[in-house]
């Protein structure tokens, strides 16, 4: 087994895209690259914690890549804002890819370069790429929040911009 921690805004809406993928065997919401230790959500929104939301996909490396993780990673969010995503502005929400090895660190960085070779978005990627340091899991009921709550999912999904920002730029790949 081996590991993908990835931030890309609400991690609500970075969970669903990864579940069906085949080779995953895990994808939990929680909290990474901050320096205090067992956030909770209140502490995490405060933008004072370091870490942002992320989630921590746990894949078979026997039947999927890391290269094709990022893959799906870069059609939920958008690679081109720094400074949150969609309504969610802050620290908190800010993308990032934390590698767990140089391999992962070399994929995300080719990646990156082949995004923007490719022209897809009409801004440069800018999604950092950093040393994994911790992941620590969020409450229960942040956890599968698609299935918990569908509607209100979805709400966010189309209300915050996310929805139609993927579908723009990848159609309908991600529902």
């Amino acid at each position: 087994m081996a590991y993908a921690t990835l931030a890309g805004g609400c991690f609500w809406c970075m969970v669903k895209p990864f579940t069906s993928y085949p080779g995953i065997e895990d994808v939990v919401s929680g909290y990474s690259g901050g320096h205090v230790e067992n956030p909770t959500y209140e502490q995490v929104c405060t933008n004072q914690t370091g870490h942002r939301e992320a989630v921590q996909i746990q894949f078979n490396s026997d039947i999927t890549s890391f290269e094709n993780i990022l893959d799906v990673y870069f059609k939920t969010f958008d690679p081109t804002d720094g400074g949150g995503q969609f309504f969610d502005r802050g620290e908190s929400y800010e993308p990032a890819i934390f590698y767990h090895d140089d391999e992962q660190k070399k994929a995300a960085e080719l990646k990156i370069q082949q995004l923007n070779e490719e022209g897809i978005f009409n801004k440069p990627v800018i999604t950092p790429i950093l040393p994994y340091k911790n992941f620590y899991p969020a409450e229960a009921y942040h956890q599968d929040y698609y299935k918990k709550n569908p509607a209100h999912y979805e709400q966010y999904q189309r209300g915050s911009g996310r929805k139609s920002f993927i579908e723009t730029h990848w159609g309908s790949q991600n529902d």
